[in-house]
């Protein structure tokens, strides 16, 4: 099967409604500086750059919309990004992005997961064309235990078997639309969009990406993140 990347046929949702309080800052997560430009901005940056993206959907905070627009005008994004506000879940923010888009395939991504390269956003949209969804992730490197509600543990999976997930995750728009419109009419709330597919009986090819697609959550991640981007940028 060839798959072509080159023709406009995705949209990506970059979910940015959170509050974050794990980083312990006033300001949410998302817009917080990383060498003097937001968070959010340098994420969005990265699927602007991609061929096959046709359009982005920015799903913010009611009350961070203005700022977003005016942000997407100062770094020129404004021929791409959509900015919407979004829901009082990651799930409800999804779903208001899919409703705004007619694209045959989605990507859904974290807004605070800046380092995801080109070349891992087109490895999972090149599996989700072939495959039908895929998802990026990178394989667990330490050993897991499973605990009970006592502290005591259970069981020891085969780290071999484990993954730890990350995005963008891809899927064809229908499909994505139906596994989020069959979870909200069972008041089911998942943990990723992933979980939604697979509850309709989506397989979801596993993509592997970098230990450095970080989500920046707590402010040793912003430390880390502030690592990862001098390193790429060569500075001391």
């Amino acid at each position: 099967m060839t798959v072509v990347v080159n023709n406009q046929d995705a949209a990506v949702i970059v979910v940015a409604a959170g509050r974050g309080t794990r980083m312990g800052t006033v300001e949410s997560k998302q817009y917080l500086l990383l060498q003097d430009k937001p968070i959010i901005i340098h994420t969005l940056e990265v699927f602007d750059r991609l061929p096959f993206i046709k359009e982005i959907i920015l799903v913010t905070g009611e009350q961070d919309v203005p700022r977003c627009q005016e942000w997407v005008k100062t770094y020129g994004l404004e021929h791409t990004v959509n900015v919407i506000p979004g829901g009082a879940e990651r799930q409800h923010s999804v779903y208001k992005g899919l409703l705004v888009t007619h694209c045959e395939w989605v990507l859904v991504h974290d807004g605070v997961r800046p380092f995801v390269t080109g070349d891992q956003v087109t490895a999972c949209y090149t599996a989700a064309k072939k495959e039908g969804a895929a998802i990026l992730a990178v394989p667990v490197k330490d050993t897991v235990k499973q605990v009970n509600d006592q502290a005591w543990v259970t069981a020891t999976p085969d780290r071999r078997s484990l993954w730890a997930i990350q995005t963008p995750q891809a899927f064809r728009h229908s499909d994505l639309l139906k596994a989020h419109q069959n979870a909200a009419s069972e008041g089911f709330l998942g943990t990723d969009d992933s979980m939604l597919a697979e509850r309709i009986g989506i397989p979801v090819k596993v993509v592997e990406g970098s230990y450095s697609n970080i989500k920046i959550t707590t402010p040793d991640d912003l430390d880390y993140a502030e690592f990862i981007r001098r390193k790429e940028t060569g500075e001391r």
